[in-house]
């Protein structure tokens, strides 16, 4: 079936369809097909229709992030699950809906920061300011999550469980694209984790929870080294 002139049946059945199809399969051909035919063109459809009514136009760099949510949901299209009992279209939009959410929360949070550091430059004549080298502490702290993460790695090897490989691919998901994603709190993580797996909130804190042993080993290891 074409596209409607009008835009209004921009994802149908097809479209639905197809991603089914891009799920079921792994053959990369296949994959890039239904994407550039069916997949990416309802993706980008429904991207800004959910800018523009949602008034999310009003964010920097509004193109930038447009084209950076594509690539999020490219990202965990293979994630979705037609059995769980929810249609693609709804699926997509309410992740897509959330990213934006996310990215006007983050954007609101920098704009505080930058009126909080302007008013301490303006009575910096006033206050006596202390500096401290932090360079240390950060180095360290990139050299864990970034260890951590080739750790993670390893754990594909692994003989994890349908369900323990969901968990592991989403918290690697959450790991690469960290610096798009604005966590306010533990449901918040839980959320990212539900949409990406497809899983209920009990099967995703169970299967962390065993990932958890491998993340306490791991650290200790890691704080046994540094000493």
């Amino acid at each position: 079936m074409k596209k409607k002139k009008t835009g209004k049946y921009y994802f149908t059945q097809e479209h639905e369809q197809a991603i089914i199809d891009y799920v079921a399969t792994s053959d990369i051909k296949i994959r890039t097909q239904l994407y550039i035919e069916w997949i990416g063109p309802a993706f980008n459809e429904m991207v800004d229709k959910i800018v523009y009514t949602y008034k999310f136009s009003s964010l920097p760099n509004i193109d930038s992030l447009r084209e950076e949510c594509k690539i999020w949901l490219m990202t965990i299209l293979a994630k979705y699950d037609a059995s769980k009992g929810s249609k693609a279209f709804s699926y997509f939009s309410v992740i897509t809906k959330n990213w934006f959410i996310h990215k006007v929360k983050k954007t609101s949070q920098k704009h505080k920061r930058e009126i909080q550091l302007d008013g301490l430059t303006k009575n910096a004549d006033h206050e006596k300011m202390v500096s401290y080298n932090t360079y240390e502490k950060d180095r360290i702290d990139f050299e864990f999550w970034s260890s951590l993460y080739e750790e993670m790695e390893t754990w594909n090897n692994l003989n994890l469980k349908a369900n323990e490989k969901k968990v592991l691919d989403a918290v690697r998901i959450l790991f690469q694209h960290s610096e798009d994603i604005e966590i306010f709190n533990k449901k918040a993580i839980y959320l990212y984790l539900r949409e990406i797996t497809g899983l209920n909130t009990k099967q995703v804190v169970n299967n962390l929870n065993k990932l958890r042993v491998k993340y306490r080993d791991f650290r200790k290891k890691w704080q046994e080294e540094i000493k």
